[in-house]
C-alpha cells in the first residue's frame, strides 16, 4: 500500500501525566530524546506496529490530541496538492534536523493529519 501511516504523535498539555498514564496502560517502551531548543520528545516504541511519540503541545491553549503521520515521497508537493483539494495548512513544510521533513494539515472535514518524509528517502 502506498502512503502508509508511519508515526502517531501525542501533542499533550501534560507530558508527565501522559507518560504515566500510557506507560501504566500499555507495555510501551518510552525513551526521552533531546530536540534542541524545542525541548524534549518522548519516543514511543510499542514493540510491534507503528511507533510514535509524545511532546508538550506546540500550540498553547490547544487541547491534547493524537496526530497521525502519513509517509509521502515529497512533502512540499503533497502539501500543495492537499491544499488544492481543500486542506488547510496548519504548519507548512518543516525540516526536522537529522530525521526528515513534515507538514501538518486539516482536511476538508476538519480532521488533522501530518505528512512525513524521512531523511533517508
Amino acid at each position: 500500500m502506498g502512503n502508509p501511516f508511519v508515526h502517531v504523535e501525542l501533542n499533550t498539555t501534560d507530558i508527565g501525566k501522559a507518560k504515566t498514564f500510557y506507560s501504566q496502560l500499555f507495555d510501551w517502551e518510552l525513551e526521552d530524546v533531546e530536540m534542541g531548543p524545542s525541548g524534549e520528545y518522548t519516543m514511543i516504541k510499542p514493540g510491534a506496529g507503528t511507533g510514535g511519540g509524545m511532546l508538550t503541545h506546540p500550540n498553547p491553549g490547544s487541547p491534547s490530541a493524537w496526530l497521525a503521520y502519513i509517509e509521502v515521497n515529497d512533502v512540499a508537493a503533497a502539501t500543495r496538492k492537499a491544499e488544492t483539494l481543500g486542506a488547510q495548512v496548519m504548519r507548512d513544510v518543516t525540516e526536522v534536523p537529522g530525521a526528515g521533513w513534515m507538514s501538518v494539515l486539516v482536511d476538508p472535514t476538519g480532521a488533522a493529519f501530518a505528512l512525513w518524509k524521512p531523511q533517508s528517502k
